[in-house]
């Protein structure tokens, strides 16, 4: 199922008559520049922003964020890209069977996969952590928190663009588009369930679940477990989901990212009860606490060397001081005697 991408969006049982056209090109120059790219980037600076504000709380620096977005973004764009592509092949084919190149780059028409992304990402992250000897852990706990809000705002290219919707339904928040010039369809707005299920995840990543970490990883396993149970609900309810080829079980066909949600959360969990339950952790484990103690360390040596210093110098004015006071007895006598011997000749120059 699809939708007219210039017709109008509306919520007929929130908002009645009322109507919202936009314009998915935001800049009509050349191929024109997309509200879908223009979000998509907001939504990266913005998660950007994030990690490089939370860095310090994991024992990261702001240069460490800024080098692995600098090679991470490109790459999870390729990814979720390529990932799409390849459950949706036929979709990128000419008449003849062969492949549409054009079409397979052509990302301001849609079609990014967000597992694609993660999948990339992870990957990127593995081998930069590996080449800085940084725990990858640390790494992945505060990526997670700008990728969530990443997701947060980038859903709503999908709701400019019409798409990523759901079946239809007559709840009172349903979304009314348009399928033909003449007929409308009312679907589950699930963009906004993700965009909102992202952000409670966010909030809780934030305010409870990295305030008690125990171990690096941590908030990596809590998101996907919290994401794989949310997509795996919310994919079921959506009309445009990838396929697993043509793989069927029970005569059902499979949605990749349904199947992969529930994996994810399996996984998730288990790694959870494992590292919480049956798993000691002391805080010197994470790497936050190996920085700070790291430099606790360098400025209690900073510190005894200046002091050391101190005391070296305090030691050699003292010394000056005592030999500066020893010369000045020894000619004290002397200049006693040249006094007196000066008196005695003044004396008897008077005589």
């Amino acid at each position: 199922m699809t939708a007219l991408k210039d017709m109008p969006i509306s919520f007929p049982g929130l908002f009645g008559d009322w109507e919202f056209n936009p314009d998915p090109v935001a800049i009509h120059i050349g191929h024109g520049i997309y509200w879908y790219g223009i979000i998509l980037a907001v939504a990266m600076l913005a998660g950007l922003l994030l990690c490089m504000k939370q860095a310090k709380h994991y024992g990261l620096t702001e240069d460490n964020v800024m080098d692995l977005v600098l090679w991470s973004v490109p790459l999870c764009i390729v990814g979720a890209r390529l990932y799409y592509v390849l459950f949706y092949l036929d979709l990128y084919r000419n008449e003849d069977g062969s492949l549409n190149w054009g079409n397979m780059i052509a990302v301001w028409d849609g079609g990014l996969a967000i597992y694609g992304a993660v999948i990339m990402g992870v990957l990127v992250a593995f081998f930069y952590t590996r080449h800085k000897k940084i725990k990858f852990g640390a790494m992945t706990d505060l990526a997670v928190m700008g990728l969530l809000l990443g997701q947060v705002i980038g859903r709503w290219a999908n709701f400019i663009n019409r798409e990523a919707f759901g079946a239809e339904t007559t709840l009172p928040w349903r979304m009314q588009l348009w399928d033909t010039p003449l007929t409308t369809i009312e679907v589950h707005p699930t963009f906004f369930y993700e965009s909102l299920w992202n952000l409670v995840g966010l909030l809780l990543i934030l305010f409870v679940i990295s305030k008690g970490r125990r171990f690096d990883g941590e908030n990596t396993w809590f998101y996907f477990l919290w994401y794989g149970l949310g997509r795996s609900w919310i994919e079921g309810l959506r009309t445009d989901s990838l396929y697993l080829f043509d793989w069927t079980i029970m005569g059902q066909p499979i949605r990749v990212s349904q199947a992969l949600s529930i994996v994810m959360v399996i996984v998730a969990v288990c790694v959870l009860v494992y590292q919480i339950g049956f798993r000691k952790h002391a805080p010197d484990e994470l790497l936050v606490n190996q920085v700070a103690a790291a430099k606790a360390a360098e400025l209690a040596a900073q510190t005894a060397e200046e002091a050391s210093s101190t005391e070296a110098a305090c030691a050699q004015s003292a010394e000056e001081l005592c030999a500066q006071t020893a010369d000045e007895a020894e000619k004290e006598p002397e200049a006693a005697a040249d006094d007196v011997q000066e008196e005695e000749q003044d004396h008897g120059s008077q005589n």
